[in-house]
C-alpha cells in the first residue's frame, strides 16, 4: 500500500524518518510518497485531508480529531525544548499583551502556548519562522515567536529573551512540552493505521542505534546550519517520548488541551485522540 507522508525539513524529523522513507527497516510492505514542508504547510495539507500519515502541530492537531488519530511514535515532546518569545530591545513579560508578536503560524503549538500564557494579546502576524528573527531586527514587529534552530541563534543576532514559553509551561504544569505529533488519517483501517505506527517506531528506533546513517539525509535539508547546531537541534527534540509518548507523554497532551479548552481557545475534545 502507498501512502502519502508529510514531514518537515528540521533535522529531528529527516533524522527520525530517515530508515522509513528510505528503507531501512521493514515497512511491512508499506511505500511512501513524501511530502516535505514547514509544519505550518503540513498543517494546511491536513486541514485539506490531502494526506495519510503527516507531523502535525498538537495545536493544529486539537481541530483535526475527527480526521486523524495520533500515533504512539514520533512525538516531538521534552523539557527545555519550548519555543522562545524574542524582541530587539529589553522587554518585560508583563508588556507582552500589548505587543505586536510575529508568530510562525496561527495552527502552531507555539502560538497555542503563547495564547495560553498570554490569552489577551491582540496583535499577532503570521510568517514563515525563518523569517521571524528578521522582521523583529527591522522593527517590522515588536516581538517575535521563535521555535526550530532560531534558539540557537537568535542570541547571535543580537536579540533578546523576553519569556520561554516552555519554561512557563512547565513551572505550571510540572509536565514536558507537547509540541508535534504524527498523526494517521482514521479513514484508513486499523490494522494498516498499527502497521503505521509499528513502522513510525522501528524507524525512530533504527535512527537511535544508527545514527550515522542518518547524516546524509539530515545535511540535505540542513545545508546552511553549522553540524553542531544541527545535532543540538536532534538532541533537543528527539527524545524517549519519541519513542514512544507513554501514560506522561499523553497526560502531557490531554493538560495543554484541557487547558485550552478551559480559555475558549480549542474546541473540546469529543473522541479518544490516541491509537490505543
Amino acid at each position: 500500500m502507498n501512502l502519502t507522508l508529510g514531514f518537515s525539513t528540521c533535522p529531528n524529523d529527516t533524522f527520525i524518518f530517515d530508515a522509513m522513507v528510505h528503507n531501512r527497516i521493514d515497512t511491512e510492505g508499506l511505500t511512501f510518497e513524501t511530502v516535505m514542508a514547514d509544519v505550518e504547510e503540513l498543517n494546511r495539507l491536513a486541514f485539506a485531508g490531502e494526506i495519510d500519515i503527516t507531523k502535525l502541530s498538537y495545536a493544529a492537531y486539537a481541530q483535526l480529531t475527527s480526521q486523524y488519530v495520533l500515533l504512539d511514535a514520533g512525538s516531538a515532546l521534552g523539557r527545555n525544548n519550548g519555543p522562545l518569545l524574542i524582541s530587539k530591545t529589553k522587554i518585560y513579560p508583563d508588556e507582552v499583551p500589548g505587543l505586536r508578536i510575529a508568530i510562525p503560524g496561527k495552527h502552531t503549538t507555539a502560538n497555542l502556548l503563547l495564547s495560553v500564557a498570554f490569552p489577551t494579546v491582540k496583535e499577532k502576524k503570521e510568517y514563515l519562522f525563518s523569517d521571524i528573527e528578521e522582521v523583529v531586527l527591522s522593527g517590522e514587529m515588536d516581538a517575535g515567536l521563535i521555535i526550530h534552530e532560531n534558539r540557537f541563534t537568535y542570541q547571535k543576532r543580537g536579540l533578546k529573551k523576553i519569556i520561554d514559553l516552555g519554561e512557563y509551561w512547565e513551572e505550571q504544569t510540572g509536565s514536558p512540552i507537547p509540541l508535534g505529533g504524527i498523526v494517521v488519517n482514521r479513514d484508513l483501517p486499523r490494522e494498516v493505521q498499527e502497521k503505521v505506527n509499528r513502522v513510525m517506531r522501528r524507524s525512530v528506533e533504527y535512527a537511535y542505534e544508527q545514527p550515522d546513517a542518518s547524516y546524509p539525509f539530515v545535511k540535505l535539508y540542513a545545508q546552511e546550519m553549522e553540524e553542531s547546531v544541527m545535532r543540538s537541534h536532534i538532541d533537543l527534540y528527539v527524545n524517549e517520548f519519541t519513542r514512544n509518548l507513554g501514560d506522561e507523554g499523553k497526560q502531557a497532551v490531554r493538560t495543554l488541551y484541557s487547558k485550552a479548552e478551559d480559555l475558549g481557545i480549542i474546541p473540546k475534545m469529543e473522541r479518544s485522540i490516541f491509537l490505543d
